[in-house]
């Protein structure tokens, strides 16, 4: 019984013009968009790395650290917790940002950057939360922080550093946020921006996330210490 040539031809792999069989290459590129898609939403939806390079934060995280910040139940914050948040409209100068995301290939840029722990594009700002929606906050180099009337323990601060370096009292609006560096003599944080619009108050919906443990260095391991 004699087959069909074409019948014949049509059964085998399929092939490129030189007889190579493409399956394999096609599977191998699928599997690794699968993977590449699935790192994506995990990012965004989930935790995502960051690199700290700033001491504003010392002695708790320190420069070089990085981070993994958890996105799930970033609205759900309370005093002392550690956050990133995209400081764009409250903290950041324009011209600092070293890159612009406009643009397909700087969407696409932007993205893989930030899967590798490089923001390009972005404002984002790591400190600890002072206050919250209807706090009343006071501080003073010789007396402390105080919320509504309370004197607050810092364990975070290095021995003998003082709360502030020069006296605030401020209202944090609902749905705002006022946060501190750790290092308060070397942090650009809602002190500076007193007098801006939004008086240096984050609003909850710019919170990326929360600061759940560090990963490197590696002698540094684990959760944060407080």
């Amino acid at each position: 019984m004699s087959t069909d040539p074409a019948q014949q031809h049509s059964s085998t792999p399929a092939a490129d013009a030189a007889g190579v069989d493409v399956r394999p290459a096609r599977r191998w590129l699928l599997e690794i968009g699968v993977a590449v898609l699935l790192v994506m939403l995990l990012r965004i939806f989930v935790m995502e790395s960051f690199h700290v390079p700033s001491d504003s934060m010392a002695p708790t995280i320190e420069p070089g650290d990085r981070v993994v910040v958890t996105k799930i139940g970033a609205s759900d914050i309370a005093r002392g917790d550690v956050i990133v948040f995209d400081g764009t409209d409250t903290f950041a100068v324009a011209d600092r940002t070293p890159f612009a995301s406009d643009g397909l290939i700087g969407r696409i840029l932007s993205g893989a950057a930030s899967t590798l722990s490089i923001r390009l594009g972005e404002q984002d700002f790591l400190k600890r939360v002072a206050g919250v929606g209807g706090d009343h906050l006071t501080c003073t180099p010789e007396g402390g922080l105080d919320v509504n009337g309370d004197p607050v323990t810092e364990p975070w601060l290095e021995p003998d550093t003082a709360a502030c370096d020069f006296p605030f009292d401020v209202e944090v609006p609902q749905g705002r946020l006022f946060v501190l560096g750790d290092n308060r003599s070397d942090s650009a944080d809602s002190r500076a921006h007193l007098g801006d619009p939004g008086g240096g108050m984050v609003p909850v919906e710019d919170v990326v996330g929360h600061v759940s443990w560090r990963y490197w260095p590696l002698d540094h391991l684990g959760g944060l210490e407080h």
